[in-house]
């Protein structure tokens, strides 16, 4: 919520996923396949059925970690957490773990968690395998050995009868598009890892000419946390990655002309007219002690209490170690006088002495040390009781010229009564994101922001073009369509087409798509199984973009 543009931190907290109780109709009269976005940033899953009776939109969405913790000690042993039963990942930001390097699957291990969780809360029954057919996302141009390893994975360890692979973006650009749309198209694919240019040609992709970025969501929530870290070095530990994300999902945007937006920035009318206010957590109890002047004498007459029992108890320890040492050479030292010398031999070697002379100086050294220790104990038993004197400044008076002292009065009086207090707690407590807005998604840009030797959004796609004939560039401009968790960003369609507009040439045509009224209901996109033998069947798989669930 906001109050005078004063934004306050959700912080939400993610709710555990319940075991669902799977529908008779997802196993009749065929096991239904079972469709598993998987996804960088967050993994959906749900059933792809023609029943009505099971729910189109996904029933498990979870951000894409595992975190698995050693256990306490004499406890139980090491326990895992995946997605939402993390609660937050703040707390254990040092043991969370991704399966992705970029958006590519690498650590299979942590991929079988992010599975497991999947077929366990969506209450798959079969014994010993799953026995629905799998449709899952993969990125674009997937190496062939990420795809061997998944297939390897869910054909081997879950007994799998079918599985298919497809690239969500492009489920995307053919669900969305229109009747008089044309079938070829300029793809462009921003989400949480990686940013890709995707060229569709008579509706099939030109994998050749594909291009990415190793930019996205996930670096422009780094890039935001170190700039207002530098900017708030007191609030260093309360700048959290999440709180970062949030911010880019609702107050930042894509400024059209970058170094324009700058240029307003500077403006004081336009800075308190668009900065945002983020407020953090803080208490509004006073920094000082309000205990009274006895209360604080009794306080710290305990804490001397607690101390002197505290040094008390260390002594008597030592004492006790020192006396069994020294009875331990007393008895070495009887063994030489009575003339067991073998014996008196042998134990000097176990105590790592060499002669006689040694072992009475350690004799002499405990005993004086035990004498010590014992006058301290008696001196802290007699001294247990101290009194704590608390002393007051003693009060100087001068003779002052009393006009002097009425002046000073009234100005204190006039400031009391008239004057805002200088500090306010709740303001230091606040994050001021101006030109931060619109520094952080820049990125996808211009990567040189954040010292990255790579080309931005702009110039891929003039790179991308330039490797077609002028006609199929023509023809690839006319539906530039955008889609990914970056394209929710205000502002982003008016820069690509004023990026478009510069590099194609005079009174050149194009069309950019992005469907932002369908941004907060459900999309649904075909994908056809492949090898049905009896006859096609279509699952509807979801892709759910509402901002505050899925923004990447």
């Amino acid at each position: 919520m906001a109050a005078g543009r004063v934004f306050a931190f959700r912080d939400a907290r993610w709710a555990p996923d319940p075991v669902l109780a799977p529908s008779a109709a997802v196993r009749s009269p065929q096991p239904v396949p079972l469709v598993i976005d998987n996804g960088s940033f967050q993994t959906r899953a749900g059933w792809a059925a023609a029943d009505p009776s099971v729910p189109a939109e996904p029933l498990l969405r979870f951000r894409s970690l595992a975190a698995r913790s050693r256990g306490a000690r004499g406890g139980a042993g090491a326990e895992t957490q995946v997605g939402n039963d993390l609660g937050s990942p703040e707390p254990l930001r040092w043991l969370l773990r991704s399966p992705f390097d970029r958006n590519v699957p690498v650590q299979l291990e942590l991929q079988e968690l992010l599975f497991d969780h999947v077929f366990q809360r969506l209450g798959v029954t079969s014994q010993g395998c799953v026995d629905h057919p799998i449709v899952l996302t993969e990125a674009v141009c997937n190496p062939l050995y990420s795809r061997q390893m998944m297939s390897e994975l869910l054909f081997e360890c879950y007994q799998v009868p079918k599985v298919s692979y497809g690239v969500d973006s492009l489920y995307s650009f053919y669900h969305n598009r229109r009747q008089n749309w044309p079938c070829s198209g300029l793809v462009i694919s921003s989400g949480y890892q990686c940013t890709h240019i995707l060229p569709v040609l008579e509706g099939r992709l030109d994998a050749k000419n594909c291009k990415r970025i190793n930019l996205g969501g996930c670096q422009a929530a780094v890039y935001l946390q170190r700039l207002l870290q530098l900017k708030y070095p007191g609030h260093f530990a309360a700048i959290t990655l999440s709180r970062m994300e949030e911010i880019l999902h609702e107050h930042s945007y894509i400024a059209e002309d970058y170094t324009e937006e700058l240029q307003k920035w500077r403006s004081p009318e336009y800075y308190e007219n668009n900065v945002h206010k983020m407020q953090l957590p803080f208490s509004n109890k006073l920094l000082g002690s309000t205990l009274t002047s006895e209360e604080k004498q009794e306080r710290r007459q305990q804490q001397l209490r607690r101390l002197q029992e505290l040094n008390a108890r260390r002594r008597e320890e030592k004492l006790q170690l020192d006396q069994e040492r020294l009875d331990r050479l007393l008895y070495v030292q009887e063994l030489m006088e009575d003339g067991q010398m073998d014996q008196f031999h042998k134990a000097l070697v176990e105590l790592n002495m060499d002669s006689a002379e040694e072992l009475q100086s350690y004799i002499n050294k405990l005993s004086l040390a035990v004498e010590q220790t014992k006058q301290k104990i008696l001196q802290a038993e007699v001294n247990i009781e101290v009194d704590v004197v608390d002393s007051k400044p003693e009060v100087c008076f001068l003779q002052v010229n009393p006009i002097l002292i009425s002046v000073r009065y009234n100005f204190l009086l006039f400031n009391l009564l008239f004057l805002k207090p200088v500090f306010n707690l709740a303001e230091y407590h606040q994050l001021f994101l101006g030109t931060e807005r619109i520094r952080a998604p820049e990125i996808i840009f211009q990567p040189s922001l954040i010292g990255e030797d790579q080309t931005g959004i702009a110039e891929t796609m003039q790179y991308v073009l330039e490797r077609y004939p002028k006609e199929q560039q023509a023809v690839l401009v006319q539906n530039v369509f955008l889609t990914g968790g970056n394209a929710m960003y205000p502002g982003l369609r008016a820069r690509v087409q004023k990026e478009l507009l510069e590099m194609r040439p005079f009174q050149s045509s194009f069309q950019v798509h992005i469907l932002i009224e369908c941004f907060h209901e459900h999309l649904f996109i075909c994908v056809r199984r492949c090898s049905v033998p009896a006859g096609a069947v279509w699952a509807r798989v979801l892709i759910d973009v509402h901002p505050a669930t899925c923004f990447w």
